[in-house]
């Protein structure tokens, strides 16, 4: 009998569930691998094993909450080297943002990211929400243990954290564009009664914008919102996993139990003979049938690295052609005319001019009205609305269903009007904010000392 060869042991075969190729999890060859998966990629571990067919569609959420987190990681990534060169001191911020856009490798284009990413992030969530609201997707659906109502609210407030990101950071260029526009949202929240300069003083760290103000922007930038605003969006995202998907996955399962064939006429026995008529029979409706679920696994993962990728590639082109402003050094005694808001919060702006009104010696504060109460009743509202709205669970998941026609013409109506505000505060409010046509010529003024 020969004995065997040593030197050349055959490899063992493969046991079962192992998956040799380093890349398989990406490329799954079948459904037991799409399966693993997701269970074995770290990366992919928080997608579920199916998902619906119709969450996939593009016309339905246009990606825009996949969107808002690639403008988020963008804005990490690209301020991840702004946060070593730039120095949070009144005497060193504006020179070392303008060491970042003049001297710095690539510093300029970094910043222009930065920037276009923080004011893409706020249209993004916008409209995310705007999308979610037509769709009734705050609306439980069918499935159990559903807390759709609760994300939304989650929803609410990473938007307001996504706008005052934003406003924190409009601080740190240290310029008169940001010393200015800080000093009017500020001043709006003087407004309210008893409290609002209290408020004011615990932003700025004082009575006015200065070196306590900006380390009090800085830390809240670059830490203290960045993290909330992250625990936020993981518990978001792990809440519509455990709500079965999007809205619309349970739209999808309505109607396909609802076009379910009835069986037809059959025969049984009983202990007395044979009985006509229709036998007794179970019926079900899964999600996770085959003719409305796909994989995750490449089919969801493509997708999002579609949309993803396809984010950083828009912002970093837009960034070589758009570059972030930077104006002349703060100064507290030269005040610009017009000064305004951050754009976002300009139609504020218009609404505080608008509801200002002077009777005799008597005047109405427009900035209580217009800058707190009117926008917080209408976050109030915002915010109860899911259990306000009495229409049925259908109608979840469907574009402006006719169920909930009359609330979708009030939401349009407002987002409208705030529309209009903000472009008559950005493009046709100037010195004194008088209004003034596009063909209109300012009267030059220059800035008050």
């Amino acid at each position: 009998m020969a004995e065997p060869d040593l030197r050349t042991p055959s490899a063992p075969p493969t046991a079962p569930g192992v998956h040799p190729k380093p890349f398989w999890s990406f490329r799954p060859r079948s459904d037991r691998e799409s399966g693993d998966a997701v269970v074995s990629n770290f990366m992919l571990h928080w997608f579920p094993a199916k998902v619906s067919k119709a969450s996939l569609d593009w016309s339905y959420s246009f990606w825009l909450g996949t969107a808002s987190a690639a403008l988020l990681l963008l804005l990490v990534l690209s301020g991840m080297p702004l946060l070593f060169l730039y120095v949070p001191s009144v005497e060193r911020a504006y020179a070392s943002v303008k060491d970042i856009e003049y001297v710095v490798t690539f510093g300029s284009w970094i910043r222009a990211v930065h920037r276009l990413s923080a004011h893409l992030m706020v249209v993004a969530v916008v409209l995310h929400l705007v999308r979610v609201f037509l769709t009734g997707a705050y609306k439980n659906g069918v499935g159990r243990g559903q807390r759709r109502p609760v994300n939304w609210v989650l929803g609410v407030a990473m938007l307001l954290l996504t706008l005052f990101l934003s406003f924190t950071g409009y601080l740190l260029p240290w310029d008169q564009l940001a010393y200015w526009a800080v000093t009017v949202g500020t001043n709006i929240a003087s407004s309210i009664p008893w409290v609002g300069n209290t408020i004011r003083e615990l932003l700025l760290g004082g009575r006015e914008i200065d070196q306590p103000t900006l380390i009090r922007f800085y830390v809240l930038h670059v830490i203290a919102l960045p993290g909330l605003l992250g625990i936020l969006f993981v518990y978001h995202m792990w809440r519509v996993r455990k709500d079965g998907g999007l809205a619309r996955a349970d739209r999808e399962g309505v109607l396909e139990q609802k076009a379910e064939a009835p069986p037809g006429p059959t025969k049984t026995y009983t202990l007395l003979g044979v009985a006509r008529g229709q036998a007794p029979a179970i019926r079900a409706s899964s999600l996770e049938a085959r003719d409305t679920t796909v994989n995750a696994v490449p089919d969801l993962v493509r997708r999002a690295a579609i949309v993803v990728l396809g984010t950083i590639a828009v912002v970093g082109i837009l960034s070589v052609f758009f570059r972030a402003p930077l104006e002349e050094p703060a100064n507290a005694l030269v005040t610009p005319n017009p000064a305004k808001a951050p754009w976002y919060f300009l139609w504020l702006q218009e609404i505080v001019t608008d509801t200002t009104v002077h009777i005799g010696s008597f005047t109405i504060n427009g900035a209580f009205l217009g800058g707190v109460l009117l926008p917080g009743l209408l976050l109030t509202v915002l915010t109860l609305w899911p259990w306000w709205d009495k229409s049925p669970a259908a109608a979840a998941g469907v574009w402006l269903g006719q169920s909930r026609r009359r609330q979708n013409l009030v939401f349009l109506a407002v987002c409208v009007v705030i529309l209009v505000f903000t472009f008559i505060g950005t493009f046709l409010r100037g010195p004194y904010w008088h209004f003034y046509w596009p063909w209109e010529a300012w009267p030059e003024i220059p800035g008050r000392i």
